[in-house]
C-alpha cells in the first residue's frame, strides 16, 4: 500500500522531496527550493519548497517534518502524500504553500532524535531565555542518575534489570506523575543528558523561528501540520494541540473528525515549537493560527509502553556517549530505537499513510482549503 512513500536514508528522502519542486511549480510557477546548511557535518540541510499565493495571501498550508530527526521519515511520507493526492485541490490564487523537510537533518541522517549538539529541538524554542532557570526541572534533577546512567554498557540484560529497578524506585520516590513531568518538561542542566533543551537557540531553531514569523506576517490564516512518531495508540494518529488554542477538546475532535486529541501545556513543557508559534502570534492579532503535532503511535499506551520508551531513549543516549562492549547489545538498542520511531513493519507503514490521509483530508477541509 505505502512502500514508495518511505525512504531508507536521509539522502534518499531529501532527493525525493527536492523532486517535488516541479510538481509545486505546476501550480505556483514562482515556487523555489531553499536548502539551509545546518551543523558542522558536511551536507546536512533543511530543505524548504515555498511559494506565496498568486493573487492574494489569504492563507497558507505549512507542513513540516523531522524536528526529531529519525521521526522525519514518516513525516516525509506524509508530505509526499499531500503532494500526490491533495495539492492539486488547493487554489493557488489565494493560498500559499510551505513544505519543510528535515528540520533536524543530522538526527534524520543518523537515526537519532536530537541534533549533533544533543539538543531536543522541541525543547529549544525559548521565548524569554532570561526567565528560564537552568535547574527548572526539579524532578529530573532528583532522578538525574536514572535518566543518565554513566559508563560503557557491559551487559544490557543486567543493566536493563538495574534501570527497571531504579525506575520502580523512582516511581515510588517521586511518584509516577513526577517521572512523567521530569521527562516531558525538558531539562537545561545536563548537556549529555536526555531531553536536553540547550543553553542557546540551535541554528535549526533560528531558521524555523524566522519561517514562523514570516508566515504570520504574510498571511491572514496559517495552518501548520507538523509530523512526528511514537506518541499515542499504536498504528493510530494523535493530534497534539497547545492549550493556547482555547477550544474545548471535544469540539476540536468533532470539528476535525479526530479520534485522539491531547492538549499540551506551556507550563509542563518548556521550549515547545508550537507553544512558541502561538506565543509570537500574539503580536499578529489579526492572523489566525492553527499549529499542531500529528503523532503516529508505535509502542502504544500504558505504563509498560512508557517504561519501554524511556528505557529505549536512555540506553540509546548512553550508547551514543559511552558505547557498548557487546555488539548484540549495541544492535538491540538501535533496533529498539527504530521500533520506537520508524518501525519497518509494512502494516505500520500502511497505517501511517491511512492515518495521514485522514488527517490531511480532515484538517484541510475544516480549515477551508478543499
Amino acid at each position: 500500500m505505502g512502500t514508495h512513500y518511505f525512504s531508507d536514508s536521509y539522502e534518499e528522502s531529501r532527493a525525493v522531496f527536492r523532486d517535488f519542486l516541479d510538481n509545486v511549480r505546476a501550480k505556483w510557477p514562482q515556487a523555489r527550493l531553499t536548502s539551509k546548511m545546518i551543523g558542522e557535518e558536511n551536507d546536512n540541510t533543511i530543505d524548504m519548497i515555498s511559494a506565496e499565493a498568486l493573487e492574494e495571501n489569504e492563507k497558507v498550508i505549512f507542513l513540516s517534518c523531522g524536528e526529531h530527526g529519525i521521526e522525519g521519515y514518516a513525516g516525509a511520507a506524509s508530505i509526499q502524500l499531500f503532494v500526490e493526492e491533495f495539492m492539486d485541490k488547493i487554489d493557488p490564487s489565494d493560498t500559499g504553500i510551505c513544505l519543510i523537510h528535515a528540520i533536524n537533518p543530522w538526527g534524520m541522517r543518523h537515526f537519532r532524535r536530537v541534533t549533533e549538539n544533543n539538543i531536543d529541538l522541541n525543547r529549544n524554542y525559548i521565548y524569554n531565555r532570561s526567565s528560564l532557570p537552568k535547574d527548572i526541572n526539579k524532578h529530573y534533577e532528583k532522578a538525574e542518575e536514572l535518566f543518565n546512567p554513566a559508563g560503557r554498557i557491559k551487559d544490557l540484560n543486567l543493566e536493563k534489570t538495574e534501570l527497571y529497578r531504579q525506575l520502580t524506585k523512582g516511581i515510588f520516590k517521586e511518584g509516577y506523575g513526577g517521572l512523567q513531568e521530569a521527562k516531558k518538561m525538558g531539562q537545561y542542566e545536563f548537556k549529555k543528558g536526555v531531553y536536553y533543551g540547550g543553553d542557546a537557540a540551535e541554528e535549526n531553531t533560528l531558521f524555523m523561528k524566522q519561517i514562523q514569523q514570516d508566515m504570520l506576517d504574510k498571511y491572514q490564516r496559517v495552518v501548520h501540520m507538523d509530523w512526528h512518531t511514537a506518541l499515542g495508540p499504536a498504528k493510530e494518529m494523535t493530534m497534539v494541540l497547545p492549550e493556547k488554542d482555547e477550544r474545548d477538546t471535544n469540539q476540536v475532535k468533532e470539528q476535525y473528525d479526530m479520534k485522539h486529541v491531547v492538549r499540551s501545556s506551556g507550563e509542563d513543557i518548556k521550549g515547545d515549537s508550537h507553544h512558541y508559534f502561538y506565543q509570537i502570534q500574539e503580536d499578529f492579532p489579526d492572523t489566525y493560527l492553527f499549529s499542531a503535532l500529528f503523532e503516529f503511535g508505535t509502542f502504544g499506551e500504558g505504563k509498560k509502553a512508557e517504561l519501554r520508551e524511556l528505557m529505549t531513549i536512555v540506553f540509546e543516549n548512553q550508547l551514543y556517549w559511552e558505547g557498548a562492549v557487546k555488539e548484540e547489545d549495541r544492535r538491540y538498542i538501535l533496533d529498539e530505537m527504530i521500533a520506537m520511531f520508524y518501525p519497518q513493519e509494512q502494516d505500520w507503514k500502511d497505517s501511517v499513510i491511512k492515518e495521514a490521509r485522514h488527517g490531511l483530508q480532515s484538517i484541510l477541509n475544516a480549515e477551508g482549503f478543499l
